[in-house]
């Protein structure tokens, strides 16, 4: 296992008018998902509340750009051109 930090970013998600995206952080061994514009962990496994802190600050100084890769993912041109004709 790595002890490299990896981070992934939903597509931009709306429930009742209100748009917001998911960020997940795992190393192989813990994992932690978090929630933006709120950046606020709402689950995590393995990370202590001091590591929780240091990802949820990390969410609000990014905030811009990963409001950016949220909204450049394009679900069905992503599913189109992961199939082979």
């Amino acid at each position: 296992m790595s002890d490299e930090l990896k981070m992934s970013v939903s597509p931009i998600c709306t429930k009742d008018g209100k748009k917001y995206a998911f960020v997940s952080f795992t190393d192989g061994k813990r994992s932690a998902e978090g929630k933006i514009p709120d950046c606020k962990i709402t689950e995590s496994m393995g990370f202590d509340e001091n590591e929780v802190k240091q990802l949820e600050a990390y969410m609000s100084r990014e905030l811009p750009q990963l409001k950016k890769m949220a909204a450049g993912i394009d679900i069905m041109r992503n599913f189109m051109n992961g199939t082979k004709t």
